[in-house]
């Protein structure tokens, strides 16, 4: 039985791929450990809640005393690494959190991992001859683009927010224990997710929850600003695609080839709505423009090829079926 730590577990990307994972594997134990701040909720993994195969740590990644406690009582052969503050606006009013969580929890979860895993720099307990940990990041530490052009594992970092900032830093950091220590690391940065779970204060669960309640829906500046947007369990099949078979010390970006502007966005939300949640007008009457934020990038797009020839990564939904997919499970949520 392969025993994994899984950080952050109760959030959105974090619980979809939990379910996924114990689903499509047999042979595997996984902890959740999660402090539960404002983006996790257990109710994500309700799915699993009874399996014998899952257990839950309420717990911060900071606290170097619980993951080791965590390490010795399991014996993990891998981490999973979501565990981080990802929500840009808070990242430019409360930038500390950022810090704290994405930069000093990466770092102790890597530390109690090498500890754990390794006799020495470059000398791996025989034990944990397979053990690894993997990083999951953002194409955001990469920073923005022009009109033309796509992120690739090989373009330098240039985050432009706090957040950003602290997502290049934990990046490094796990570069860091490859290349100083040889412990077995890879790192994932992905374009933006969505899907079932994720946090109402994104943007897609805002427009479709802010056309639901008749409240305008707020889009930033000229609603321009171009994200690669990629569904959220594409994302955790590439993952498990990086971390049982991807190669030591690399980088893999995940992408979903399906560039968007913010605008795009809501009108086709609203158009859906129309068609599966009619009202007397259409929902985008309510489509409003508010101030930028600073900073604000304007366009982020991921080029896969590397993840898609090495490690046969595809993705399955495109935006306008997975945006579907996700109004739906949204619908059913808001109505409950």
């Amino acid at each position: 039985m392969k025993r994994i730590l899984v950080t952050g577990g109760a959030g959105f990307i974090g619980s979809n791929f939990i379910i996924n994972l114990l689903q499509n594997n047999s042979d595997v134990k996984i902890v959740n450990l999660d402090l539960l701040t404002y983006a996790g909720n257990l109710e994500n993994l309700l799915e699993c809640q009874n399996n014998e195969r899952y257990s839950f740590v309420k717990g911060d990644i900071c606290d170097e005393e619980l993951v080791t406690s965590l390490f010795e009582k399991y014996n993990f052969d891998g981490v999973i690494h979501f565990a981080a503050e990802s929500h840009v606006d808070k990242s430019i009013t409360n930038p500390d959190a950022f810090i704290k969580t994405n930069v000093f929890g990466t770092f102790t979860l890597l530390n109690v991992a090498k500890t754990h895993w390794m006799l020495e720099p470059n000398s791996i307990k025989p034990s944990h001859e397979n053990s690894r940990f993997l990083h999951v990041s953002t194409d955001e530490v990469y920073g923005t683009l022009g009109e033309t052009g796509l992120f690739t594992e090989k373009t330098p970092y240039a985050p432009n927010s706090p957040y950003s900032a602290s997502k290049a830093s934990s990046d490094f950091m796990v570069r860091s224990y490859f290349h100083t220590y040889g412990l077995n690391v890879v790192t994932t940065n992905c374009s933006n997710n969505y899907g079932p779970k994720q946090h109402d204060e994104k943007l897609i669960p805002t427009i479709i929850r802010k056309a639901l309640c008749g409240d305008n829906i707020p889009i930033y500046g000229d609603g321009q600003n171009i994200r690669d947007w990629l569904y959220v369990e594409d994302h955790c099949k590439g993952i498990e695609l990086v971390f049982n078979n991807g190669k030591n010390g690399e980088t893999y970006n995940i992408g979903g080839k399906n560039e968007r502007n913010n605008l795009y966005i809501a009108n086709k939300i609203c158009e859906i709505l129309d068609q599966i949640h009619p009202k007397n007008i259409s929902y985008k009457e309510q489509i409003s423009f508010v101030n930028d934020r600073p900073g604000h990038d304007y366009r982020y797009a991921i080029d896969a090829s590397k993840l898609e020839n090495e490690l046969a990564w595809q993705a399955n939904e495109n935006f306008e079926s997975g945006i579907l997919k996700t109004i739906e499970w949204y619908l059913n949520k808001y109505k409950n």
